[in-house]
């Protein structure tokens, strides 16, 4: 198969070898920047065989006016930089822009993107599908969506026998809380404060930053939240894969997730009719700022919430499909078993593409009536989606997230000893996060000075997230693909960028 072949992992090799008479006829020349930091000693990109097409659409400024009265009013929101990057083509982890200047991914599209830009395995699976059938909805049989079905369900636990496939992880999570009201008989649902499930009529009520609210009914009815148990910034402290971060909290850290959990307890006995419907989670809070949980807190507050006859609903949007490294799936790595899993995102590399998987028994209260999604799982997001599995077992991506992402948090480590704006460094695997301040003891988050590096690093080729309610996060979840070169220059990107406030 072509993956096999040609390691797109490799930086010195060309995952497109058929694409290389294309790209040599109009081979852009570096840019007088990238010269200039070449000859200056600035970090420089990992090597990588591979030239853009030539781009010959619309100019940058005519999409930034054209996205400044057409679409999407928010999308302004969204816009990142001064200037804005005008992507034009993406390999593995680099993306080019408008003249050919090549960035190191660092965000994935939000996190999205798992095997890498246009991997060939991905994009041959999709070419054949075309050719044989778009589209059959579920009135007749197909091989894919069975196909795929049969992959997914033998990454998870062996209780979660049913999927339902839809488009997107605000879809999903509406769905799910759907099951999970059915299957419990209670409309009340709980989710953890910072949290981020999407931005649908149901799963916009559980997401928890007023930035993302809107005043409707169907986003506060019978939904409330709990309180965050973030070792860094939450009241009670705690430990963070074993390591106190928080020393000023005013209790034991070894009680802190106990502590967490009893709030949840309070909120079933004084905000409740006694009872609970659904309790969600992520495995590591993604848009929250790769926000980790107090050890040990999920699993207490799974028992307190099974006791309130809850479903427990696990958002894997962010953190499956082995980026966390340590396991598949997040929930694995939290110690516990769900009884809906919601995923999207990394399920089809930025393919639309989504699902909820479930127990039987909840699958078969929720049979009582018809249910029907008209692309859920199509034959070509199915094909996308084994090819996607395959590559994340083949080509060993878990445990390259394990390796790189040590690699990184390691650099990180170093850069707080010699930048005390960093305040700190968390996650696992490739779904990492940095926190900024401006003042290690009273933590006040340093946006301006974020936003700084954040331009600095994008001029020298990285191309970071952000995130957390005070914009003050940085939030590294690049392709799965990363090399421990592209880690490394990551590392000294962020600490020339720091060196320069």
């Amino acid at each position: 198969k072509p993956h096999q072949s040609s390691p797109p992992c490799s930086p010195h090799r060309d995952p497109f070898p058929a694409m290389r008479l294309v790209a040599t006829r109009s081979m852009v020349r570096p840019s007088a920047a990238v010269a200039a930091r070449r000859c200056f000693g600035a970090p420089a990109l990992p090597a990588y065989d591979f030239q853009p097409p030539a781009y010959h659409g619309p100019s940058t400024e005519e999409l930034v006016r054209i996205r400044g009265k057409s679409v999407t009013p928010s999308y302004k929101a969204f816009t990142m930089y001064k200037k804005p990057v005008h992507v034009t083509t993406g390999r593995q982890q680099y993306l080019y822009d408008i003249e050919g200047k090549r960035y190191l991914d660092a965000f994935g599209g939000i996190c999205t993107v798992g095997v890498g830009h246009c991997h060939p395995h991905l994009n041959d699976a999709l070419k054949q599908q075309l050719d044989k059938v778009w589209h059959t909805a579920a009135l007749y049989l197909n091989d894919k969506v069975h196909e795929f079905s049969e992959k997914l369900l033998s990454t998870l636990p062996k209780h979660l026998t049913r999927v339902y496939f839809v488009n997107s992880g605000s879809e999903a999570n509406d769905m799910a809380m759907n099951m999970a009201r059915l299957a419990s008989g209670c409309t009340e649902v709980v989710a953890i404060r910072n949290a981020y499930h999407g931005m649908g009529g149901l799963s916009g009520g559980l997401t928890s930053h007023h930035a993302w609210r809107h005043e409707l009914p169907s986003m506060s009815a019978s939904i409330k939240h709990v309180m965050c148990p973030d070792p860094y910034r939450g009241v009670f402290g705690g430990y963070r894969d074993g390591v106190v971060v928080n020393h000023t909290a005013a209790c034991d850290p070894k009680d802190a997730a106990t502590l967490y959990a009893n709030e949840l307890r309070d909120h079933i006995q004084f905000s409740s009719a006694g009872r609970l419907g659904a309790f969600y989670h992520e495995g590591i809070q993604g848009v929250g700022g790769t926000v980790q949980f107090a050890d040990g807190y999920i699993k207490e507050a799974y028992e307190i919430a099974r006791e309130a006859g809850a479903v427990c609903v696990a958002d894997e949007v962010q953190t499956g499909f082995g980026r966390l490294g340590t396991h598949f799936w997040g929930f694995q790595d939290l110690g516990v078993e769900p009884d809906i899993v919601v995923m999207a995102k990394s399920i089809g590399n930025g393919f639309p593409l989504a699902a909820v998987v479930c127990t039987e028994d909840i699958a078969s209260r929720f049979a009582g009536k018809l249910h029907f999604n008209t692309y859920g799982g199509n034959p070509m997001a199915s094909a996308v989606g084994i090819a996607n599995l395959e590559v994340i077992e083949k080509e060993g991506l878990q445990a390259n997230c394990h390796k790189v992402g040590n690699r990184i948090l390691s650099g990180w480590r170093e850069l707080m000893k010699k930048h005390e704006i960093i305040g700190d460094v968390r996650g696992k695997g490739l779904m990492l996060g940095m926190e900024l301040v401006k003042d290690r003891t009273t933590k006040q988050p340093a946006k301006e000075e974020l936003l700084e590096v954040f331009e600095s690093c994008k001029d020298m080729g990285l191309l970071l997230g952000k995130g957390g309610p005070g914009g003050n996060v940085f939030r590294v979840k690049p392709p799965m693909c990363w090399t421990e070169e592209d880690a490394d220059f990551c590392v000294q990107v962020m600490d020339e960028a720091f060196s320069k406030l």
